[in-house]
């Protein structure tokens, strides 16, 4: 019998429906195949953000690692890093820690004793644990206000808990709100917005920022730009919040509940059309309209040079990128490009883009990133052109691939020309070093 990895079909996946997604391709529902993920080192679609990365946020934050020695091996590679070299500590747990859980009376001390070693006190000691403390059902906000008590200091929680992944608050999206729980009501500043999502700013080039200002939005915050503790305290007088992504969404709940402000949400989308219509949508909401025609046309003439050179051009579209794997195959789709392959694990959400997929490119096959099946992935089953993502690029080495993982994050129409120029790059360069050989 051929072992070979489990896929389906874009049109079969559709004709399941969203509430019969097949079990290989639920993470909850078998073992996880250690697969390109570990590349980042965190669950795929975090990049180079996983929680603790994330949860060092916060300016002059700190953060206390709770969790037996193999659970923090890999956060020695962020302490080679110059910006994270001095703000992770650790606590290790025992044999006796896990039995009894002893070692939750020892988090005050040691938070207290980070804030006395410590030249310049910390803004905040974020205290993250790992399953252990979920199969212990550790009180973890009790134990982080002890902390705060004793020390002086905000001391807030963010959960490594792999446990949670399929639940309502997955680690990403709890370490959003809690990186924002901080922010305290203060006098609203009607021309600023808080842009949430991201733990890295979008590219510079981006055009949300001048459209913003055409709005006559004159201060646009994210907290990858706040230089100091006060900068962050200051998103608490912003008008409203513009979520950027999902995952950010529990966080503007939060703050619309605690600090009456509203939020917006865009999504990051690949097809152009889409981006225009949402642009106006979010204008229209605010009973304003702004002029995205430039940019609107940079990126369809970056679509166009494209297709003109390489319109025959089969790909190969990974989630370990920035784009929702199955948008972005959408949008090639209905650029007229063949999409054969797509390695992502698809929710309820994404449904509403496998449908138009099933339709306009039925034959794409659908692979879980985190199937052990992926064992037996054979890449030489069906030829690709190009890989889009770095698992495409795992799982295809030989292949012309654009990763687009950068951590400044594309947005907009600037996303779509950035993303097709270097397509064409790619395989431009592919191109011209065959025909030298």
């Amino acid at each position: 019998m051929t072992k070979e990895p489990y896929s389906i079909t874009a049109e079969s996946l559709n004709a399941a429906g969203r509430g019969n997604i097949p079990a290989e391709l639920m993470t909850s529902t078998h073992l996880i195949y250690s697969s390109p993920a570990t590349l980042a080192f965190n669950s795929p679609g975090a990049q180079g953000f996983g929680v603790k990365r994330a949860g060092l946020s916060i300016p002059g934050s700190v953060m206390l690692l709770v969790s037996p020695g193999c659970c923090g091996r890999n956060t020695s590679l962020l302490t080679e890093m110059k910006e994270y070299r001095d703000r992770f500590f650790f606590l290790l747990m025992d044999e006796t820690d896990l039995v009894t859980g002893r070692h939750l009376q020892k988090i005050p001390q040691a938070v207290q004793e980070i804030v006395d070693f410590l030249p310049q006190k910390p803004s905040v000691v974020m205290i993250c644990i790992t399953c252990v403390d979920a199969l212990l059902g550790t009180d973890m906000e009790r134990v982080c206000r002890k902390a705060s008590d004793q020390a002086g200091l905000p001391v807030l929680p963010c959960y490594m808990y792999a446990l949670t992944r399929e639940g309502r608050k997955p680690p990403m999206v709890f370490v959003r709100q809690s990186i924002y729980s901080l922010l305290a009501p203060v006098k609203k500043e009607p021309a600023t917005v808080n842009l949430l999502g991201h733990f890295a700013p979008l590219d510079d080039s981006c055009e949300l920022y001048p459209l913003l200002k055409s709005l006559g939005i004159s201060k646009i915050n994210e907290i990858s730009r706040c230089g100091s503790f006060e900068e962050y305290l200051a998103m608490g007088a912003a008008n409203f919040n513009l979520v950027l992504n999902p995952e950010s969404r529990l966080a503007a709940q939060d703050l619309e509940t605690r600090l009456s402000m509203p939020y917006i949400e865009l999504a990051r989308l690949y097809q152009i059309d889409k981006i225009a219509n949402q642009y106006k949508l979010f204008a229209s909401a605010l009973g304003a309209s702004f002029d995205d025609t430039k940019y609107r046309r940079e990126a369809e003439e970056a679509v166009r040079a494209f297709c003109e050179t390489h319109g025959n051009a089969v790909i190969a579209v990974g989630e370990m990128a920035n784009a929702n794997a199955f948008e972005l195959s959408l949008a090639f789709t209905r650029y007229g490009l063949t999409v054969a392959e797509i390695y992502g694990t698809p929710t309820d959400e994404d449904f509403v883009y496998i449908r138009r997929l099933a339709a306009l490119c039925p034959a794409s096959r659908i692979f879980s990133n985190l199937s052990p099946t992926m064992l037996y992935y054979d890449s030489g089953r069906v030829h690709i052109d190009l890989t889009i993502g770095k698992d495409a690029r795992y799982y295809r080495p030989g292949c012309p691939n654009v990763s687009w993982s950068e951590e400044r994050q594309p947005f907009g129409y600037e996303g779509v020309t950035k993303l097709f120029t270097a397509m064409k790059q790619a395989l431009d360069t592919s191109s011209s070093e065959g025909s030298s050989r």
